[in-house]
């Protein structure tokens, strides 16, 4: 199938012969016989942009982007930031449901009585690396869980890999040269929690929140984004980890109010 370079600027894209006709006829089907709309996913580069999209697949180190209008391209992974599965709105009460009060925020540095949860052979990666990098462990043992269940060769659909599920464009931006390496990944991965409660200043939720949807998403919702996959992500790692054994410390700062960003 033939390709076409995009204008200089546009990502460094590579053009995909638009596919209008098939998913005309998709669309059409779909009203015909009343289907639900295609859920879609937020592709989110690493400069920041961020394209909503009908669909995707990772193909080796690129990204084929579906578009709503139809028509495809594919993107080099070492520019994506991120991808947003499901971007749909839930309601207010949902989202407040993960929510933690405005005024509070979690001591989760290392604390040698927090362990990791859940007795697996990465257990030793994990905390030494959580005290490396003054991370809780136990929080880091659910971020692993959620990303991965402790599978080290683990590649998901959108081409994140390893235990903590690093982004290429993550891994390189972390100098993680063995993703599949569990203690490099893991050290990886930590450093970007440290980052993000740096920047969150202990924020269980919004740390969680900006682990799988971005700084930047947490940052322009002021709190947990209305994204169904981030609020289902944030839920389930609350419940196996319990930040509210950590001791309160000092007052949070709003999201908005902070500056500058780090990119996953």
């Amino acid at each position: 199938m033939s390709r076409e370079e995009f204008p200089p600027g546009e990502h460094g894209l590579t053009d995909r012969m638009p596919r209008q006709s098939t998913f005309a006829a998709a669309a059409l089907l779909a009203v015909l016989f009343g289907a639900a709309p295609v859920r879609g996913e937020l592709v989110v580069f690493t400069d920041g942009r961020t394209v909503k999209a009908a669909g995707y697949e990772v193909v080796g180190d690129e990204v084929e982007i579906r578009l709503r209008g139809g028509g495809s391209y594919l993107v080099d992974m070492a520019l994506v930031d991120r991808i947003v599965e499901d971007e749909v709105e839930v309601s207010e009460i949902e989202v407040k449901e993960v929510g933690f009060d405005e005024k509070v925020a979690y001591d989760l540095s290392y604390n040698e009585e927090r362990k990791p949860l859940f007795g697996t052979a990465f257990d030793a990666i994990i905390q030494a690396e959580a005290k490396r990098h003054d991370v809780d462990a136990s929080l880091v043992s659910a971020v692993i869980r959620a990303e991965s269940n402790y599978e080290p060769k683990a590649i998901s659909r959108k081409g994140a890999r390893g235990l903590m599920q690093l982004m290429p464009a993550t891994a390189q931006r972390l100098a993680v040269a063995r993703p599949f390496d569990p203690a490099s990944n893991v050290s990886g991965g930590v450093r970007y929690l440290k980052e993000l409660l740096e920047r969150f200043h202990h924020r269980p939720d919004l740390v969680l929140a900006a682990y799988n949807a971005g700084e930047n998403a947490v940052t322009a919702y002021n709190g947990v984004p209305p994204y169904r996959e981030t609020i289902g992500y944030v839920k389930r790692i609350l419940s196996w980890w319990t930040p509210s054994l950590a001791a309160a410390v000092a007052p949070a700062a709003s999201p908005v109010a902070l500056s500058g960003s780090t990119s996953k």
